[in-house]
Formats: structure tokens, sequence, C-alpha cells
């Protein structure tokens, strides 16, 4: 079996440089083999030792991987990385600084190039990416407890959010001897010695803090997992595609643990996390709790379209022409999370009708004589509409609908009436369950002792699946996470975690710095709403806020969106640069130059 050590990447990596290759070496690990990439041809092999001939150019915190533009390819290497504290003894670190090493010296100037080369390093400056040395930033606790221990870091990782996956392309396939680019020599072979340069990397939202309820010392972290399919902006991916995937996918897990001794932000050697059954405090077994939510786009075919005015043109195909995407859609869903609660907040009237009803058609085409039942009341002709499998048979009968009206229920500040949705859910909460886990007495590879299981996931979702869906997914947390701390001793029955005040700003802060990040990625600006989730109430100024991040979006999403989108496209895969020198530029303006002037005109006319 592999030693523990080499199934973990490196924490610390030496660049070589010469005018032939670059090398990696790591200085904790003498032993380990060199990862020679051979210039200007990208060939990967490894090198018994280090090599001659070679000047160290610097060290760095990991290899992103590797990635081809028009005319050259680019090693993208990590120089700079952020502590944000430990997860159960396990140092998890930001990504703050980037570098890219090119394989040939450019000689030639090229505007697309420098195009392409300027979308990356934009998205890898503004995107929040997070790694560890130690612990699988991509799998939940509870899918981390039913992994093999003994692979790699990087085979156990999840697919949907290791967000480095296409850049790792040319290391993954060295490493299983696939692929032209491994050498000659060493092509159709396993390298092994690859695995512990492969560094997978989160994209998302990452908040770990040691605090106290109720005198009770715990560690409370958040964490927020963006799917690398179909990822993009607000008005350039919506809906789903024919592999399934949906637009804006997150999963958001909030992790407890208790009687954690581990404080401080300073590694451990060799990048180990503690002992298992050695961090308790006062003897005690430390306790892992964790509840994982999702949220993504409505699962039929629709886009928006923007026409320059505030509100753009809504276009759905028909439902049925979707139905296998959604299939794969919740097959995966299913096999991941168990029964899925599927709450919709759009609105019953007005221009998101139409997606409701849309969604609302797919869930009967998929669930079969499904049982409906509709609320009102004096604010909503359809307050709550339910729709569930009439036999738990059939092949999507753990499909749950419920759809609230959020806006209608909650309009004039009364966001306490969200809590009729969580009382509807409530069922399906104490069910579904939560992730509960202790450490294993002696076992030093991390593994855990599971107590229960997770066996549903609530998948919300409102048009962007942002501001409306923060409030909820924050509702569902907070009821989650008092009835966690009952179960452990922590509060009494009848208490809230809200009685304690400090923890619940903390906790309310929290969330609402989740909400900020997820809708900055999707949207370009903070969240709206984020005043009820950082007070528990509705401000007077927070329309006024809210009323700036939608001026700000429309700006956005209108007239910077699309090179946002480019940039996730050329670093995920999804648009591959040609390499075909001669013609016409890629990016180059070809609109009449009357319509290129119009935006200078205008500012001219507004402010000169």
């Amino acid at each position: 079996m592999a030693s523990t050590r080499s199934l973990l990447p490196f924490r610390d990596i030496n660049v070589h440089a010469s005018a032939s290759h670059y090398a990696f070496t790591s200085p904790s690990t003498p032993s380990a083999p060199t990862l020679v990439v051979e210039r200007p041809s990208g060939d990967l092999r490894l090198n018994d030792g280090a090599l001659l001939g070679t000047k160290r150019v610097s060290s760095i915190a990991g290899i992103l991987g590797i990635i081809k533009l028009k005319l050259d390819r680019y090693i993208i290497v990590i120089t700079k990385a952020q502590p944000m504290g430990r997860l159960k003894g396990h140092m998890v670190y930001k990504v703050i600084a980037t570098e890219f090493l090119p394989l040939r010296e450019r000689g030639l100037h090229d505007q697309d190039e420098d195009t392409y080369f300027s979308l990356v390093k934009t998205l890898l400056r503004t995107g929040p990416m997070y790694f560890s040395y130690s612990f699988d930033l991509t799998n939940s606790f509870q899918r981390q407890a039913q992994s093999d221990l003994t692979a790699p870091m990087w085979k156990r990782a999840d697919d949907r959010f290791f967000w480095n996956r296409f850049v790792q392309s040319d290391l993954i396939d060295f490493r299983i001897g696939a692929g032209t680019s491994a050498g000659f020599r060493q092509a159709g072979r396993e390298q092994p010695g690859v695995d512990a340069f492969i560094l997978p990397v989160m994209f998302g939202m990452m908040r770990i803090v040691n605090t106290r309820v109720k005198s009770t010392p715990i560690t409370f972290a958040l964490i927020t997992r963006r799917s690398r399919h179909r990822a993009g902006t607000r008005y350039f991916s919506r809906g789903i595609d024919d592999q399934g995937h949906v637009s804006n996918y997150n999963e958001t897990e909030q992790i407890l643990v208790l009687n954690d001794n581990v404080e401080g932000l300073g590694g451990f050697a060799g990048g180990e996390g503690m002992p298992n059954g050695k961090v308790g405090l006062d003897g005690q077994e430390a306790q892992i709790l964790a509840y994982v939510q999702t949220r993504g786009s409505v699962p039929v075919y629709w886009a928006e379209v923007n026409t320059l005015r505030y509100v753009p043109d809504l276009q759905i195909r028909g439902v049925e022409s979707a139905v296998g995407a959604a299939k794969k859609h919740f097959d995966e869903q299913i096999r991941l999370y168990g029964d899925n609660y599927l709450v919709n907040l759009v609105n019953q009237k007005g221009r998101e009708d139409r997606v409701k009803l849309a969604y609302e058609q797919m869930v009967r085409l998929l669930v079969s004589s499904a049982t409906e039942s509709t609320q009102s009341d004096q604010y909503s002709s359809e307050k709550l509409h339910t729709m569930q499998a009439g036999e738990r048979k059939q092949e999507f009968a753990r499909l749950h609908y419920v759809y609230f009206d959020f806006h209608n229920e909650t309009k004039g500040l009364k966001w306490h009436r969200a809590q009729l949705l969580l009382d509807q859910l409530k069922q399906g909460l104490t069910e579904g369950g939560y992730f509960r886990a202790v450490d294993m007495p002696g076992d030093t590879q991390g593994q855990l002792e599971v107590r229960y299981q997770q066996t549903a996931v609530v998948r919300t979702n409102c048009m962007d699946c942002l501001d409306r869906t923060n409030v909820v997914q924050t509702m569902i947390a907070r009821w989650i996470l008092t009835r966690q701390l009952i179960d452990v001793g922590v509060l009494r029955a009848g208490e809230s975690q809200d009685d304690d005040g400090d923890f619940a700003s903390l906790f309310r802060n929290v969330w609402a710095d989740n909400a900020d990040v997820v809708s900055k990625s999707y949207s370009g600006t903070g969240a709206l709403k984020t005043d009820f989730t950082r007070t528990g109430r509705r401000t007077r100024t927070g329309p006024l806020q809210d009323l700036n991040n939608s001026i700000t979006r429309y700006i956005r999403n209108n007239f910077a969106d699309g090179s946002r989108q480019d940039g996730f496209d050329v670093f995920l895969g999804a648009y591959l640069p040609s390499t075909y020198i001669g013609g016409t530029l890629v990016f180059a303006d070809r609109r009449p130059t009357l319509i290129q002037a119009i935006p200078y005109i205008l500012a001219a006319s507004i402010f000169l």
C-alpha cells in the first residue's frame, strides 16, 4: 500500500527553469521523482533525482494546471496562498496569486493570445479558489466517509467541484498513461509519482471559525462548492444542458465540529491531520455534524436574452424536449443525496410564471400519477403548491416538489412569513436527517465512524438561484443547526442557537458572506436582501442597497458579462482556442463603426 504521504499533494514545490524545460521538485521529499515539462513541446516525464543545468526560479504552493491557448501552453502555478483555518486538523488555503510559465518565449505579438491570456488571468484573480494538502475540499464529509482513502486525493475528488480538472488534464493523462503528451519513453505506462503534483482546487466560499455556543467551544464552518459544469454568468448561463448539468449549481455544507482542540493557523508536518482519537477535549471524542443543501437553475431549456432593456427577453423551449436531460440531472441528484425536496421560489405571476409552469410540467412528466395539493391565503392564491409521487416504487418517486410564493408572502417587509415554507418542509427535514460521525480511535488515515447519514436534500431555486434562495437556505440551516445542538446536548429542548446573541450574529454574517460570494460569481454583484440575512429582519436601508446592486447588475450583465463568460469557458475547457494563426482575429470587433461609437456618444451626452 502506498504511504499516506504519497497519496497527498506536495505542500512545498521548487520550480527550476532552463531553456529546454521546467523541473518541479519537493524539497521536503528528496526521494520523490522530479516532474519535468519539456520546452516548447510540453511533453511530460519523471526523472529520478535532480536535473543538472537548471536554475531554481521560485518556490510555489502548487501547480494549478497547464492550459493551451492559441500560440502557446502555459503552466499555471500558485505563487501565494493564504491560510484560512483548520477543519478537523487540516489546514485550508485560499489561492491569492498565480503565475503563468510559458513553454516558449513568444517573439510574435498576437492580439488573440493576449486576449485569451487576459480572460484567464482575470478569472483567476477574481475567482475565490481554495485547496488543502491533506483534506478533500471537493467532497462533503459524508462522501469522504464513503471514499477510498487509499486512493490519491485527485482520484477521490468530486468531478463536479474539481474546478481545475480541465487544466490538470495533461498531468492526469500522463499519470494514467493516456494521451500523447507523456513523451515516447513513458507513454502507455502509469506514473504514480505524478499523484503528489496534482492538486484539486475548489471554487466557491469557505469560512472556518473557532467559536462558542452557550460556553461550549465549537468549530463552525461553511463551504459552498460551485460546479464546473455549465458554469458561467447570469444571462449567459440558464437552465439545463443535454448532459443534465444546470446553471449556477452549488452545494453548500454547514459543518459543526465538537471537542476539537485545534486552534491557530499553523500547519502540521507532512500535511497530515491530527491522529484520530486524540483531538478531543477532556478525553471526549471529536464529533462532526454536517448538513448539505443544493441550489441550481430550473432544469428545462430556457434562456434570457439581453436586449438592453432592464428585463431581458425570456425564451423557453418545449418542456418535453428537456425530459432526457432532466432525467440525467435527477438520476445523479437522487444517487448522491437521496430524496430531493425541490423548493421553487419564482413568482407565480408575470414573466416568471412561465418558468414556474415549465418546472411543474417537467415534474409531472417525471413523476407519473403525482399527488398535488394547493394552499391559499389572503396574500396569495397559491401560497404553497406541492407534488409528490403517489407510489414509492416508481423511478422518480424520491422527488418532492414544493412551490412557495415567496414574493407575495413576504412583501411589505414581512420576511418572517418565510417560516410557512419551513413548516411545510419540517417533516422531510426531520426524516432526511443530517450527517454525524466521530473519530475512529487510532486510525491515522482520518477514517470516521459514521453514526447517522443525511438521506435527503433540499434543492432550492428562484430565477437566479441567488437572493430568495439565500434567504431560504439560511432559514433551513438555522433550523438544522438548532436541532443538531439540541441532539448533542449543547442546547436544551426548546432553546435555539439564536439565544446566544454572539453566535447568532456570527451565523447570520457567515451566511450573508456566502450569499455575496455566490452572487458575485454569477451576477457580478453582492446578493440582494442580505440585510435580512445579517440582522434577521428587513431594514429600511436594505432596499436602497438592493437598488444599488440591481443597477450595477444591469450594467455588468449587459456590458461586462461577455468577457467574464469567455474566461469561464476558456479555463474550464468549454471553449478551445483555435491554433490557426492565419485569417481574421477572433476578438476583432466587426460591427459597423457607428454601432461601436454609440456607447461613447451616450457617455459624452451624459457627462459632457
